[in-house]
Formats: C-alpha cells, sequence, structure tokens
C-alpha cells in the first residue's frame, strides 16, 4: 500500500502543477484580452478624436464661407438700400410736383364721350 501511496503522491502533485499552469495561462490569457481592450478603447478614442478634429475642420471652413456668405449679401443688401433712398431723395420733389399738379390743375373740358341729348 505504501508503494501505491508514494506512487500516487507523483500523481497527484503532476495534477497539482497542471492545474496551477492552466490558472496561471487563463490569467495570462485575461490579462492579455484586458490589455488588447484597452489598446483597442485607446485606438477607437484617438480614431474619434481624429475624425473629430476633421470635422470640426471641415465644419468651420463651411461656416467660414457661409459667414462671407452672410456678410457679402449684407453688404449688398445695404448698397441696393442706400442707392434706393438716393434715387427717392432725387425723385421725391418732382414726383410731387406732378402729383400736385394733377390734383390742383384742373381743366374743365367735356369728355370725348359726351352726347348731347336732340332737344325737339
Amino acid at each position: 500500500m505504501a508503494s501505491q501511496c508514494q506512487g500516487i503522491q507523483p500523481l497527484l502533485q503532476a495534477d497539482k502543477r497542471a492545474k496551477d499552469k492552466l490558472e496561471d495561462a487563463k490569467k495570462r490569457k485575461v490579462k492579455r484580452l484586458k490589455q488588447a481592450k484597452e489598446e483597442a478603447m485607446a485606438e477607437t478614442d484617438q480614431y474619434k478624436m481624429q475624425s473629430d478634429e476633421q470635422f470640426r475642420l471641415k465644419q468651420s471652413k463651411l461656416m467660414g464661407s457661409q459667414g462671407d456668405l452672410a456678410s457679402e449679401i449684407e453688404e449688398q443688401t445695404q448698397g441696393k438700400i442706400q442707392e434706393l433712398n438716393r434715387s427717392y431723395n432725387q425723385c421725391m420733389e418732382s414726383v410731387m410736383k406732378q402729383l400736385l399738379s394733377a390734383v390742383c390743375d384742373m381743366k374743365p373740358e367735356v369728355h370725348v364721350n359726351y352726347r348731347l341729348k336732340a332737344t325737339s
């Protein structure tokens, strides 16, 4: 019986060492997976930051050009308003004279379609 215990003892120790090696391998695998996950997260964060920066640059270019367009349109509008005001000031007096003369200077005349009734 003692010889059997001596034969079993090395087997049990070998089994324990194998289990320990498996545990270590599992721990290393979990550690590698965590590290790979962290690296992947870092890469995705870096890519996200780069794409956000590119988006902001494109957006600022687009919004900048739209801002330029808005200011250009505003300048054109102000120019047209000033031109209309100048034209108004130049023509206002002559138009008022024409209007007043048409209203105030009445010339009585018979309408062309007026027919005299025949008196018998």
